[in-house]
């Protein structure tokens, strides 16, 4: 069968990545490659060079602002690296030491587990705290772990990518602030999606990545510090910052402890452009409208005979992110029986093996929709309708 994605798509992978982006950020790219593109603190003061400075300085003060910044959003305690599983390599590997014992969930990605196994073989206790069928980790379940023994680190997915069950934050960071436990939190799936305060929660490190809810390029993430907990991490990476050049070691200075080496500027610069969007637009109207395209594919959902959907059944606690199977098909085949149709999902486990398995779905995983912002009602018809019609011919083939 022709593949129809070149004449029209519909892309429903926005768990993957934002896509389309705002039309600002692709301008910005190319406006800073076509007529800026001086490197990050490696010129003179000349026009070109200050208005780089001031664009990564503007997105370091847009970040702090919509994240909940430390310090009034002081831009200083804001990292900028390359996506968030390098964020979160930072903080893990910087700050668990042989002997430290690290708290976790069952509904993690492998951005976080993996890290995690790699530190266990040097002397690292990892504890996976089990989640419930719907992928919520119950506050009394780390209430009676924090109870039990001390705890170096809790690291947090704020919402599932398999999912999109999103955990019971508030009360998660309010049990870490009373144990004295540091609260590092992958954002990864609900930054620029869903209003976070790191300082009112008491996070010790905020993980974020610019591709997804925050609608800028890939290529770009970074980190928002607690500054107390961030003299205490080591940088994975030393070397030239651009500042600081008569000293042979690496500065404690934020942000130039964790940024050596040339950054991804005309990635910075979009990721710039995005968060301009997302101010004008609004998180609220941004989720709410998230919330009805989830409804309104739920309720279509519901309708497809021999549907398998794992998590929360409602869009109460969860995002529109949607993994599922319908009985009897292997929803590799059925992903890409729909991709020839111009459906664009992913199938698989979603790099989040233990999320499946808490699910309920490991190892055949399911086949994720994820409608954005910029989907529309007639797209998720259109897409339930072909779903309809995809099992029908993979279950009774001509």
């Amino acid at each position: 069968m022709e593949n129809k994605l070149s004449e029209t798509s519909v892309y429903l992978n926005n768990a993957a990545t934002t896509w389309p982006k705002p039309p600002c950020v692709g301008e910005a790219i190319a406006k800073f490659l076509s007529h800026g593109g001086a490197n990050l603190g490696r010129g003179t003061s000349s026009s070109r060079d200050m208005e780089t400075l001031n664009a990564v300085l503007d997105c370091r003060f847009r970040l702090a602002n919509l994240l909940g910044g430390y310090e009034g959003g002081d831009p200083r305690y804001v990292t900028l690296c390359s996506n968030i599983t390098e964020a979160l390599n930072v903080v893990l590997r910087g700050f668990l030491r042989p002997g430290m014992r690290v708290l976790t969930s069952s509904m993690e990605h492998n951005a976080v587990i993996r890290p995690l196994r790699r530190l266990e073989q040097s002397g690292v206790e990892a504890t996976v705290l089990p989640c419930s069928s719907d992928g919520s980790l119950d506050p009394r379940t780390l209430a009676d772990a924090l109870a039990s023994r001390r705890y170096d680190l809790m690291v947090l997915a704020h919402a599932s990518n398999v999912c999109g069950t999103v955990q019971p934050l508030d009360s998660i960071a309010e049990l870490c602030r009373n144990a004295g436990v540091p609260l590092v939190l992958d954002s990864a799936q609900t930054a620029g999606i869903l209003p976070i305060d790191a300082t009112a929660l008491g996070l010790s490190a905020l993980c974020f990545t610019g591709h997804k809810g925050l609608m800028g390029p890939q290529g770009i993430g970074g980190i928002l510090w607690n500054p107390d907990f961030a003299a205490q991490v080591e940088p994975l990476v030393t070397g030239g910052t651009g500042s600081y050049s008569h000293i042979e070691t690496q500065p404690e200075e934020l942000p130039d402890k964790f940024e050596s080496g040339t950054p991804n500027l005309p990635g910075i610069v979009g990721l710039h452009a995005a968060l301009g969007w997302i101010e004008e637009t609004g998180i609220q109207r941004i989720a709410e409208h998230e919330r009805k395209l989830g409804g309104a594919f739920l309720e279509g959902l519901s309708r497809i005979e021999g549907i398998l959907l794992p998590g929360k059944q409602g869009m109460e606690g969860r995002l529109p992110v949607f993994s599922f199977n319908i009985e009897g098909l292997d929803n590799g085949l059925l992903g890409d029986a729909l991709s020839r149709e111009g459906f664009e999902t992913r199938p698989g486990l979603h790099c989040a093996p233990i999320a499946h398995k808490t699910l309920g779905s490991f190892p055949q995983g399911g086949l994720r929709v994820s409608p954005g912002y910029f989907t529309t009602n007639r797209e998720l018809e259109d897409f339930l309708e072909g779903l309809s019609a995809a099992a029908k011919r993979l279950k009774h083939p001509a």
